[in-house]
């Protein structure tokens, strides 16, 4: 593209001169793309900048959709990790009180051991008493019964035997209902701790499947964010691309309005040509008093200038002169046409408008670049311009009206012509 903006300057500048010389016409233009080519091109890009930024902006919608997603993943995450916090605490408190209980049970554990280790010492105690009574003889249950004095002495001796036995019979429930008391105590702890150990594995269970779930969360956040990064980097991609786009496409524009001058100018001197073999002058070269009519040319140079407005006198020459509103000595760089309003102001060549705009002293104002050194002026209009900045103008288009604005004695056209920025006397050319 930048090959082809210093190609058409090139062929611009080629072409400027060529023009003077009256020969551009039978200039070959091989390998240029005419406007038309060229706006074709600037409206693919337009088109292809479209869909790119509908694609940007679709892109940027799933960037906002993620960051969403992140959020609420986020907010899962951090709800998960609160439950899991909350199940630790509690697994530890079940933890504690397992181990109570475990110490609770290892008490009740001895004290059976004791228990039940003191009724087999008893019981066994009490079984040798008997087979050591039965056997020996020493002190038998008969020999007790039959060494009575009397009636009542045996009565008295029975049931001192039964009370006796009776006693031992005693102790012994006692002892192994005390065991038994031990024994039930121990198996409801272990029943109680049982409970807990299987509270304790529910929550491990759930534990571990919210930690499960927290690093399933942890897993998609991470994608997430990936995802999030990938998002910005095709953003700044797409932004990147868009403003390659957009550079490509004033690029166009700015061959596309050189294409367009070059049209101008071709068209221009064709006219030229053609206009020098029909017309001859019509308005003096002389600042006299008689006028011209607008839209009659002249040549000057093989180039063909057109009078820019039809006038009745000029009113005041090129060249120094008292100024009529200031009353000094200075230049006049033009040339003031006497006229009457409304009156049409036409570009006296083909060009391209750099100026349209107002000033304090020229009020609203053209000027018209011609592309071969050559500009011309157009003051004092009465309104605002018919053309703007950038637009081709062909010779005797009407580009503004006649007035009085800025620094002015009456209704006329300031025109002038310049010539690689050096005024000139216009009435050379339309003289």
């Amino acid at each position: 593209m930048k090959g082809k903006r210093i190609w058409i300057s090139a062929v611009s500048g080629l072409l400027a001169v060529l023009l003077v010389l009256g020969i551009a016409p039978n200039l070959p233009r091989a390998n240029a793309e005419s406007s038309g080519e060229i706006k074709e091109q600037i409206n693919e890009l337009e088109e292809e900048q479209a869909a790119m930024e509908a694609e940007l902006e679709e892109l940027k919608a799933q960037q906002l959709d993620n960051l969403s997603e992140i959020q609420d993943i986020s907010s899962q995450k951090s709800v998960i990790e609160q439950e899991v916090g909350i199940l630790e605490l509690q697994v530890e408190n079940i933890n504690a009180q397992i181990s109570a209980y475990a110490l609770l049970i290892a008490d009740k554990q001895e004290e059976l051991d004791e228990a039940e280790s003191y009724l087999a010492e008893l019981n066994e105690l009490y079984k040798e008493r008997i087979r050591a009574m039965e056997e020996n003889g020493d002190i038998s249950y008969w020999s007790v019964l039959f060494e009575a004095n009397s009636f009542f002495d045996l009565l008295d001796r029975l049931s001192m035997i039964n009370e006796i036995a009776a006693a031992d019979a005693r102790r012994l429930e006692e002892l192994r209902a005390a065991a038994q008391a031990v024994s039930e105590a121990k198996e409801e702890l272990e029943t109680e701790k049982a409970a807990l150990e299987e509270t304790r594995q529910s929550l491990a269970d759930a534990q571990a499947e919210l930690e499960e779930k927290e690093a399933e969360a942890e897993e998609l956040l991470l994608e997430l964010l990936a995802r999030g990064e990938e998002f910005e980097a095709l953003v700044a991609e797409g932004e990147d691309a868009i403003s390659e786009l957009e550079a490509e496409i004033a690029a166009a524009e700015k061959e596309y309005k050189n294409a367009k001058y070059l049209e101008w100018l071709a068209t221009s001197v064709a006219t030229t040509q053609a206009t020098t073999q029909a017309t001859t002058a019509t308005t003096p070269t002389s600042s006299s008093s008689s006028g011209g009519s607008g839209g009659t040319t002249t040549t000057s140079e093989n180039v063909t200038w057109m009078v820019p407005v039809s006038y009745v006198y000029v009113s005041s020459a090129f060249g120094y002169r008292i100024h009529p509103v200031y009353g000094t000595w200075k230049m006049h760089n033009g040339v003031d046409l006497a006229t009457s309003c409304p009156n049409n102001i036409y570009a006296t060549r083909a060009g391209v408008v750099t100026t349209a705009t107002y000033s304090s002293s020229a009020g609203y104002y053209v000027v018209i670049n011609h592309g071969d050194g050559y500009s011309s002026v157009y003051m004092h209009m009465c309104k605002s311009p018919y053309v703007s900045v950038g637009d081709y103008v062909s010779q005797g288009q009407v580009i503004g009206c006649v007035g009085t604005t800025g620094v002015s004695t009456g209704v006329h056209l300031h025109f002038g012509i310049s010539y690689n920025g050096t005024y000139v006397n216009p009435m050379d050319y339309i003289g």
